[in-house]
């Protein structure tokens, strides 16, 4: 059978409500106070009547540069096997109509994801979306409670999964209730009898169209949810953030508003995002960062995705120069091993013209070591949060490579203040917590209004972030406000991670906190209060000692997802907390890092 022609072709954009952000330019106290700083104007198209699917497979936008039928839309890394366009809209068309024809998926049903990236990901995604539901794509690292714990908020009623992962998959599905049937696996392999992907994708495009699209109206696309995105918080368990279609949609052409993409604004060899080019999709689709920069915004600018599954350096490199990938999207413990593992040196890398580093901050130091060994490539950062749909800044077109240190500036149609401890506003150059107001809003926590209203207080962000803004708008990353602390990009709850050492008989109490490290940017390290008991053991016996911390660290190791790990246990007297019970963190950080300092100084 054919294909249903695409809906929204150029013909019919202007025919659509087209929402344009019209930004003021910035506005400034007398003495120089800072209110609030604009990132810039957005005079452009930003439908708002359209979901995520067919404003990429099924309309054009003036932002968009053409691509030509020849450069694929995806390669899958493994095999260099090449999608093309029509290729990935029928496998997109085929499973939505499987889904609906074989498990009955309807609007705002769920349907959750736990893999590691795949060249079927996307249509699975966008087949979701074509039948009005929404996705929810889980950690393919997640023990069996973790996946069932996302379960549990989520109500999937379809989960997709990879072989790799079926085993946890299926026993979380039955624990939350869900039969084996509605278990399906991107790829089919010996002795496993689960549905695959491409095995509906055949299914789908034999049969007549059997479901109709949602077309949404005016303004819809900033309420129909699309996407739960789970974020830790500092209550300890993870929520998951309700990100509509408008997110990511607006977010991208923010990031093609500031990096001039398909604008002729310099010499086509200088210009920074141009179709033909191929970004490495190493980073997970089920983080925000790898979903909306590294695949969303990357397709919108006319860059190949090279699926990279799972994570090996030295593979990497590989792959690097198999595919002559031009831009890397990554987090500072990739640019640790570009700088200083010695395979970096043994690999021709010089196809790389452009590198991004999110998720965590890049130190200044790192920052020069990654310039000195990419010296002809765009390198710089970016800063965003899964409440923000990813990007609030990145680092500028004006310069090839970022300001050291820096988080790039603030995109276009974002508001932001810094906001000092005592509730006044901060001037340039002056530390405070980042708040922000943006387009791309997430709409706030899947039925946890409480921590909504904590976070998304009358249309602004608290990011929870203490930063420091330039004149120039260049964001600085000072420290987290919040208790949460990254790992190599993940987000980490401390509480969390205390909830399972109380499991423990041994401990007594805890307190979970952030040190420095030069790989992950920060590692959990446990202060713990042991029962009476084995704490005379240990005092009595430094042996014990160790044997109970072996103990502790195995259980949390067991339990939770390796980013999750405790680095280091200190046994202590007693946790601080303040007058109200609440653990006074920020003390035992301190100790903590004096203490790392100590250990370093006598290396």
């Amino acid at each position: 059978m054919s294909l249903p022609s695409p809906t929204y072709g150029l013909a019919t954009l202007s025919r659509h409500h087209q929402a344009r952000l019209l930004v003021a330019p910035l506005q400034v106290h007398p003495y120089f106070q800072m209110t609030e700083i604009y990132g810039g104007l957005v005079d452009c198209v930003v439908p708002d009547d359209l979901t995520i699917p067919q404003f990429f497979l099924d309309s054009y936008h003036p932002l968009r540069p053409v691509r030509k039928a020849t450069i694929p839309w995806l390669i899958e890394d493994a095999t260099g096997r090449h999608i093309g366009f029509e290729e990935l809209r029928a496998r997109t068309f085929g499973l939505a109509n499987s889904f609906k024809a074989r498990y009955g998926i309807k609007n705002d049903d769920v349907v959750l994801i736990f893999s590691p990236n795949h060249v079927d990901y996307p249509p699975a995604m966008w087949a979701t979306h074509r039948l009005g539901a929404i996705v929810s794509g889980a950690n393919p690292a997640y023990t069996t409670n973790e996946l069932l714990y996302q379960m549990q908020i989520t109500k999937p009623s379809l989960v997709i999964t990879h072989p790799g992962s079926l085993s946890i998959a299926v026993s979380a599905a039955r624990a939350a209730g869900i039969p084996d049937t509605y278990v399906i696996v991107f790829d089919q392999v010996a002795g496993n009898n689960h549905t695959a992907v491409e095995t509906l994708i055949q299914e789908g495009l034999r049969m007549e169209q059997c479901f109709v699209e949602p077309r949404l109206k005016s303004g819809e696309a900033k309420s129909k949810v699309a996407y739960l995105n789970f974020s830790s918080g500092t209550t300890g368990k993870p929520k998951a953030v309700i990100i509509p279609h408008y997110g990511p949609i607006v977010n991208t052409i923010q990031m093609a508003l500031h990096n001039k993409v398909n604008q002729n604004y310099c010499a086509w060899e200088d210009q920074r995002f141009r179709p033909g080019d191929s970004v490495a999709g190493i980073l997970p689709f089920y983080h925000i960062y790898g979903l909306v920069v590294s695949l969303t915004f990357s397709l919108f600018c006319g860059l190949t995705v090279v699926v990279i599954p799972k994570f090996n350096f030295v593979n990497f490199l590989q792959s690097i120069y198999r595919h002559q990938i031009t831009h890397l999207m990554l987090v500072p413990p990739h640019i640790v091993l570009l700088c200083k593992h010695p395979a970096t040196k043994e690999h021709d890398l010089s196809s790389v013209r452009y590198m991004g580093c999110g998720a965590a901050p890049l130190s200044a130091e790192l920052m020069s070591q990654v310039i000195k060994a990419f010296p002809n490539a765009h390198i710089g950062q970016g800063y965003g949060l899964t409440e923000s749909t990813t990007s609030i800044c990145m680092f500028s077109v004006d310069s090839d490579v970022g300001v050291p240190g820096g988080a790039g500036r603030l995109l276009p149609g974002i508001v932001a203040r810094v906001v000092k401890h005592d509730g006044t506003l901060a001037g340039y150059n002056e530390p405070g917590e980042l708040r922000v107001k943006m387009p791309s809003l997430a709409l706030g926590y899947w039925n946890n209004e409480e921590a909504t209203r904590e976070t998304f207080v009358d249309g602004w962000l608290h990011t929870g972030d203490e930063v420091f803004i330039r004149e120039d708008k260049e964001v600085f990353i000072v420290d987290r406000i919040k208790e949460i602390m990254k790992v190599r990009g993940y987000q980490v709850a401390p509480a969390e991670l205390e909830g399972c050492l109380l499991d423990i008989p041994d401990v007594a109490d805890a307190c979970v906190v952030p040190i420095p490290d030069d790989y992950s940017g920060e590692v959990p390290m446990a202060f713990v209060v042991l029962h009476p008991n084995v704490a005379k053991r240990v005092a009595a016996n430094p042996v014990e000692a160790e044997k109970v911390k072996v103990a502790i660290m195995k259980h949390v190791a067991d339990n939770k997802v390796s980013y999750k790990h405790l680095n280091s246990i200190e046994f202590i007297d007693v946790i601080p907390k303040n007058p109200s019970g609440k653990l006074l963190r920020r003390v035992l950080r301190e100790r903590a890092r004096e203490m790392k300092a100590k250990t370093k100084a006598r290396l």
